[in-house]
C-alpha cells in the first residue's frame, strides 16, 4: 500500500554514539529517503548516570556531567552529518534531552509526531543477557509506531529500490498481523521488492492434541487462508508475492526462511502496547529480533 510509506513524514533516529546506533541510523535514513520524510536525531543523557556522578563526586562531578552532555551533542551531530551525506534533500533536526532513554524516546515520538523509529540492537549475546534493560526492547514495548530494529550482523547494503529485493512478511491471519501486512506490502512496493508471505503451523500445539493430524490440517487450512488474503492485497497493490505454509516453531521457521531465501527485510506484527508489556518475553517477535541477521520492522497493532 503506497499510502503506508507516503504517510511516513518523520523518522526518529535515537543514538548513543555507538557503532550499533549508527548502523540503525543508516537504515533509518534509507527509509526516510524512500518516504521523503524528515529525520529527527535524538540522544538522551541518562539521568541515572548523572545522579550517580552527583552522589559519588558531588560538585567535583560537574566536569563529568559536562562530558556526558558533550558526548550526546557529538553523537547527534555525527548522525546528522551521515544523514546529510547520504540524503542531502532531507531535513534533519537534532536534539539532546535528559531522562530515562526509552521513556524519553516515547515522549519525543508523541511530541514530534514521529511515524517510525530506526534503532540498532546489541545483537544476540547482548539481548539475551540484558533483555529487560535493552533500550531497543523497552522502546518496542512502549511506542505505538513501527520500529526498525537493525542487528549488528545485518548487511551494510542500504535499504533501497536497487538493493532490496525480498521482504519477508510472517502472518497468522490475526488483526495484529493485518496491520503488519499493510506495512510489509507498502514497504515492498516502495522498494519494488517481492513479498514472501509466510505462515507457520506451530507444531508445538500438536503435542497436546488428541487428533494431531486433524489439527495440523486445520492449521494448514488457516495458513492458506491467511496467505490468500496477503496475495489478494499484494496483487491489488501491484506487488509481486509468493506464499508458503511451513511447520514448526514460528520464530525458528521465520529465521530459517530468511536465511534460505536471501531476505533483505522482515516485517512482523507485535501485540501493541498492552500486549507487548505482558507478552514480549518469549514472543515470536522478540525471538526474531534477537536472532535475525537482517533488519526487522516491528509493527504494533496501534500503528496507523
Amino acid at each position: 500500500m503506497a499510502a503506508v510509506i507516503n504517510a511516513v513524514n518523520a523518522v526518529l533516529l535515537p543514538t548513543d554514539g555507538s557503532d550499533r546506533a549508527l548502523a540503525g541510523a543508516k537504515r533509518g535514513v534509507d527509509l526516510a529517503a524512500v518516504a521523503g520524510a524528515d529525520v529527527h536525531v535524538l540522544s538522551v543523557i541518562d539521568t541515572s548516570e548523572l545522579e550517580t556522578i552527583t552522589s559519588v563526586l558531588g560538585a567535583d562531578g560537574d566536569s563529568e556531567q559536562a562530558a556526558l552532555e558533550a558526548d550526546a551533542e557529538t553523537a547527534v551531530n555525527a548522525v546528522a552529518r551521515m544523514a546529510q551525506e547520504r540524503a542531502p534533500e532531507l531535513d534533519v533536526t537534532t536534539t539532546t534531552e535528559r531522562g530515562t532513554p526509552f521513556s524519553t524516546i516515547e515522549r519525543y515520538v508523541d511530541a514530534a509526531e514521529i511515524d517510525m523509529i530506526a534503532m540498532g540492537t546489541k545483537g544476540r549475546t547482548g539481548l539475551k543477557r540484558v533483555a529487560l534493560g535493552s533500550v531497543t526492547e523497552n522502546v518496542l514495548r512502549t511506542v505505538a509506531v513501527p520500529v526498525l530494529a537493525v542487528p549488528p550482523e545485518a548487511s551494510t547494503e542500504p535499504l533501497s529500490p536497487d538493493r532490496t529485493e525480498n521482504v519477508l512478511l510472517p502472518t497468522d491471519g490475526s488483526d495484529g498481523a493485518a496491520v503488519a501486512v499493510d506495512w510489509g506490502i507498502g514497504l515492498a512496493g516502495a522498494f519494488d521488492a517481492m513479498v514472501h508471505a509466510l505462515y507457520s503451523a506451530d507444531t508445538s500445539r500438536l503435542q497436546q492434541a488428541t487428533e494431531p493430524e486433524t489439527l495440523l490440517r486445520k492449521l494448514e487450512d488457516v495458513g492458506q487462508n491467511a496467505l490468500e488474503s496477503v496475495r489478494e492485497q499484494a496483487v491489488a497493490d501491484g506487488v509481486s508475492v509468493t506464499g508458503t505454509v511451513a511447520s514448526g516453531p514460528p520464530a525458528r521457521v521465520i529465521l530459517t526462511y530468511a536465511d534460505d531465501n536471501e531476505i533483505d527485510l522482515i516485517v512482523i506484527g507485535t501485540h501493541g502496547r498492552a500486549g507487548m508489556e505482558r507478552h514480549l518475553i518469549g514472543s515470536v517477535t522478540e525471538n526474531v529480533v534477537r536472532n535475525a541477521d537482517v533488519p526487522v520492522v516491528c509493527v504494533p497493532m496501534g500503528a496507523d
